[in-house]
């Protein structure tokens, strides 16, 4: 599952939720006839249908089939918001999922293993790599920018970082 987004909870009393939209472009969630509701961490999800939905400033307003009331639409808030990575729209070449970078070894240009990516954030300048030492518990947030990344090679499930072992 690719999440796309968060439900932050009810929107009126009868069972819009709103949500926030981890999409290029709000209304991209729009796009699709059904969504999953769940978590990341739990891995369990449940399939969804969107009725009726709108962009409202940089939220995304939506009623569900069988969410009728804000009682229902309350006990969403949190879930995350999610598609098959399938159903995704295929990407062009000079194009890359944020999602299809977590897993990867972020390697430095010195051959030094920094660890693997957990998650990619976007922040106001750039998007973040958030990287876990192997074996260990040190966190790492390397920015996502040509200056820092030289390569990302999916064959090999690496990324190459201009970034010091002791940044």
């Amino acid at each position: 599952m690719v999440v796309l987004g968060r439900v932050l909870g009810p929107y009126g009393v009868q069972g819009w939720i709103k949500i926030a939209p981890f999409t290029a472009t709000p209304e991209a969630l729009l796009d699709y006839d059904a969504w999953w509701l769940g978590s990341s961490d739990s891995r369990q999800w449940r399939q969804v249908s969107p009725v009726a939905g709108r962009v409202h400033s940089d939220t995304v307003i939506a009623a569900l089939a069988d969410i009728a009331d804000r009682d229902a639409a309350l006990a969403l808030k949190g879930q995350e918001i999610a598609v098959p990575r399938d159903a995704l729209p295929a990407t062009a070449a000079d194009e890359i999922y944020w999602s299809d970078l977590v897993g990867l070894r972020v390697v430095n240009r010195a051959g030094i293993v920094l660890g693997r990516v957990t998650d990619v954030t976007a922040h106001a300048a750039h998007p973040l790599l958030q990287v876990r030492e192997e074996g260990g518990t040190r966190e790492r947030l390397i920015p996502y920018v040509p200056a820092v990344v030289d390569a990302v090679d999916f064959d090999a499930r690496q990324i190459e970082v201009d970034w010091g072992e002791d940044y």
